[in-house]
């Protein structure tokens, strides 16, 4: 017994499964070309984006906080800022 998907594809032209073919691998090369593409165009963009982040400099800075009471003054090892603690 022939199922309605052999009754449907058993009665097309020979050339026409060849143009069909022809489509496909055209598409398919396309599809190839277009992640090669992407893929390519991913790597640039991510040496680009560490290329800028290189052209900066950055500074870590500590300074640690002594204070000598719980409601006394807080002072920066730097000297940068005193303040005073709040209850």
């Amino acid at each position: 017994m022939i199922n309605d998907m052999e009754k449907d594809t058993a009665h097309i032209p020979y050339y026409v499964a060849e143009g069909i073919m022809d489509r496909q691998s055209l598409t398919i090369t396309r599809l190839w070309i277009m992640c090669i593409t992407l893929i390519l165009l991913l790597v640039g963009s991510n040496a680009m984006w560490i290329w800028y982040e290189s052209q900066f400099e950055y500074f870590e800075t500590t300074q640690e906080v002594t204070q000598e009471s719980d409601s006394g003054t807080n002072y920066f090892v730097g000297g940068d800022m005193n303040g005073t603690a709040d209850n």
